[in-house]
């Protein structure tokens, strides 16, 4: 087996370096006006570009332009302009969807490479065969696939790179192609501007209590249901009450609530068998730590694959300590085997932990000083993830920035010191929970 990629999201040039040092081996980040994440998003800066890719390729990583908008006809006009400094940075390739873009980048920069987004929605091997043939050297493919439908498209086009995602938000819609923002706020998620609707908080009423019993949402069903099933259903968002909205549901669920996240570490082995080039993280507006910890967790699981060795069920207890809405393996297996869910679900609610801080130096009397993110009090037990390995301990003692002894950090805004070996600057501190 070979060695797949594992590329992780930047927004900030703070985060493509803590990626790599934590086991990416590439990086992808996207221009702002042209890609899907507007906000959290440094790269808008052609010189903080230039400085990520720099940095990238010096340390042997490679560093991906996401440039996957559907644009309207404005858009076209700058497109080349906006580009060409972009594409004098040599990035290793740009990540694409709309064929017309493609088209305006093949004639201007025929030697630059292009992957193809998931945006584009590639779920079969006639596809990825179409795309190679007008130039495309990577297809990153559809999240909707099953392993086996991966494993097929893999044995079908094998001089074609193929990625694919394995942590990270899932669309309600399909693979990003959603309209539900636009609706609230006139903001479109395919121009980048997502404000991310299907997350908000929703109330579910029961429709027949405001719309009337004699209404139904669907038709009598030929086979026997629920009797709660054909009654309709409204939904109300926490900041707009009173609009009520109707929702229904079929034998696949509901299409506006929201969706967990994806995890699929437990599933590295057999994409590494199956022969996928690059593994990709997604969170682009997310921060440091979260990279630090996917990658981190990501590559040890690579590692092990390769050599042979079974998931460390440590790892999910580690993605567990992420703000996340609780993880799904996606469209990945269809039916986990009920020892294997258990398994997962048992070692991933044991050990989880909460970022509480920043390592950021240390003082003269040699004591970590922490830049706190959440409370940690004397007696917590905690692990400080650093590159070079990560150590647990409890903390015995505290200080504040005077050098007093105090009980507990409070929270964010706060810096206290903690006494921890040297050489540890850069490091993240979780509290066990």
């Amino acid at each position: 087996m070979r060695t797949p990629e594992l590329l992780a999201p930047a927004g900030s040039l703070r985060m493509a370096q803590t990626a790599l040092a934590y086991g990416a081996t590439a990086i992808y980040a996207g221009q702002p006006r042209y890609s899907l994440r507007v906000r959290n998003n440094e790269f808008g800066r052609v010189e903080k570009l230039a400085e990520g890719i720099a940095a990238t390729q010096a340390q042997g990583g490679k560093f991906y332009v996401v440039s996957n908008i559907f644009p309207r006809n404005a858009k076209l006009k700058t497109y080349l302009a906006d580009m060409a400094p972009v594409v004098a940075l040599k990035p290793d390739a740009l990540i694409m969807a709309d064929p017309g873009l493609m088209l305006m980048i093949r004639e201007q920069w025929p030697e630059t490479p292009i992957h193809l987004s998931v945006q584009a929605n590639t779920v079969n091997h006639a596809a990825v065969r179409f795309w190679r043939s007008v130039g495309v050297s990577r297809v990153i493919l559809s999240r909707e696939l099953s392993l086996d439908e991966v494993a097929e498209i893999r044995q079908e086009c094998p001089d074609t790179e193929l990625e694919v995602f394995v942590h990270g938000a899932l669309c309600v819609a399909y693979s990003g192609r959603c309209l539900l923002s636009g609706y609230f706020n006139h903001r479109d998620p395919n121009q980048g501007t997502c404000t991310n609707s299907c997350r908000w908080d929703y109330k579910v009423l029961p429709g027949n209590e405001i719309l009337g019993a004699t209404q139904t949402s669907l038709p009598p069903a030929d086979e026997p249901r629920h009797p709660l099933a054909d009654e309709p259903y409204l939904i109300e968002e926490a900041t707009r009450p009173g609009q009520l909205m109707p929702i229904e549901e079929d034998e696949h669920g509901t299409y506006i609530l929201n969706s967990k996240d994806l995890r699929a570490i437990e599933h590295v082995q057999r994409l590494t068998e199956i022969g996928i080039d690059s593994l990709k993280i997604e969170g682009r507006t997310k921060s440091p730590y979260y990279v630090a910890r996917t990658a981190q967790a990501y590559r040890a699981a690579i590692d092990d694959a390769i050599a042979g060795r079974p998931l460390n069920p440590r790892l999910l207890g580690d993605l567990e300590g992420l703000a996340n809405r609780g993880y799904t393996g996606g469209f990945y297996e269809r039916h986990p085997d009920r020892d294997h869910q258990n398994y997962l679900r048992g070692h991933s609610e044991s050990d989880r932990s909460l970022y509480v801080g920043d390592l950021t130096g240390y003082n003269a009397d040699g004591w970590a000083e922490i830049e706190v993110k959440n409370k940690f009090s004397v007696g917590d037990r905690i692990e400080v993830i650093h590159p070079a390995g990560n150590r647990e301990l409890t903390i015995a003692a505290l200080r504040n920035h005077d050098g007093g002894a105090i009980d507990c950090a409070p929270g964010n805004g706060h810096r206290v010191a903690l006494e921890l070996p040297p050489g540890l600057e850069g490091a993240f501190v979780a509290r066990f929970v």
